[in-house]
């Protein structure tokens, strides 16, 4: 039975006071005296039936799973190195079983897209005149099947690119059968003759093309070494308009020196150094003797301060 107690409760007869309310408390109850704990592992009694056998978790399993909680990350990194090594090793050993059907299937693939429209058919090529149409068609790699969605621009730029004359080119893929290439050309600064050819030379000294009669207004430059010294001998001589004139080549001998070849016959010999101070002499000669018009055929002015003339022999005077 509960025991239930009455807290703070007021007499009625007094007339102030309301009621108050009745509050109630369950009663203590006496709790029985726990037994302790015991860390006794020893096999215990069910029902007075016998012993009861406490399991112990621990084996091979239990180990493993330790080890991946622990080493988690770890594992994950090896597994994956050992699948990239397992797929990596299966490719180079099936390298060209896999070429071949690779090749085969962009085969297909090509053929398929040319017979839709994309095959290439037409190519505009633009801005040439040293090079020839067959060099910058045969760099671009048109093949029969190629088509402008799988053709590469910028490797065949580079190889368009790679010919002697041209500066630098442009591609556009016209869609959808069609090529638009652009292109710049190295200014010649010269002609270079050497070994019975005459090739245009860039401003390096370096060949670009062969010379075509069109070429003809161009300097010529002749001898071994020519075309690597052109550049600065023929900027040298320009400073000198009056000597320009009825010039017909800049020959480079053994490739030390300079000989100046007029078309009258005249050949002016310069020496290996100071080119400047006998340029300049020969200028004042010409301003106030015409030394070039005159009936010479050798001015050599080879040692410094001094010149040597030799005239033209004619044939009357070997008669005579």
């Amino acid at each position: 039975m509960r025991r239930k107690e009455v807290i703070g409760a007021v007499p009625a007869s007094s007339p102030l006071a309301p009621p108050a309310p009745r509050i109630e408390r369950p009663a203590l109850r006496v709790v029985p005296s726990l037994s302790p704990l015991t860390r006794d592992r020893s096999p215990a009694l069910v029902g007075g039936r016998g012993l009861v056998p406490v399991r112990r978790r621990g084996g091979i399993l239990v180990s493993l799973g330790n080890w991946w909680v622990l080493h988690k990350k770890l594992a994950l990194r090896v597994i994956g190195l050992m699948i990239v090594l397992c797929v990596a090793i299966g490719g180079y050993v099936m390298r060209e079983e896999m070429s071949d059907g690779l090749g085969v299937i962009g085969n297909v693939l090509t053929g398929h897209m040319a017979d839709a429209g994309f095959g290439i058919e037409k190519i505009e090529i633009n801005g040439l005149s040293l090079t020839r149409e067959a060099d910058v068609a045969r760099a671009l790699g048109i093949e029969g099947g190629s088509t402008s969605l799988g053709f590469d621009i910028a490797e065949a730029r580079l190889r368009v690119e790679e010919i002697p004359s041209i500066a630098s080119a442009t591609i556009r893929k016209v869609y959808p059968d069609s090529l638009l290439v652009s292109i710049t050309e190295k200014a010649p600064l010269a002609r270079w003759r050497i070994d019975g050819a005459t090739m245009l030379i860039d401003a390096s000294g370096a060949p670009i093309a062969p010379a075509s009669v069109e070429n003809g207004e161009l300097p010529l430059v002749i001898g071994e070494g020519a075309g690597d010294n052109a550049a600065a001998m023929i900027n040298l001589v320009n400073r000198y308009p009056d000597l320009t004139f009825d010039l017909a080549a800049l020959n480079r001998v053994a490739d030390r020196r300079w000989d100046l070849i007029f078309y009258s016959g005249l050949r002016v010999q310069l020496p290996e150094t100071g080119v400047v101070d006998a340029l300049g002499r020969l200028n004042d000669y010409q301003l106030d003797y015409q030394v070039l018009q005159r009936d010479l055929d050798l001015i050599d002015m080879r040692v410094a301060q001094y010149v040597a003339v030799r005239p033209t022999v004619r044939e009357e005077e070997d008669d005579q």
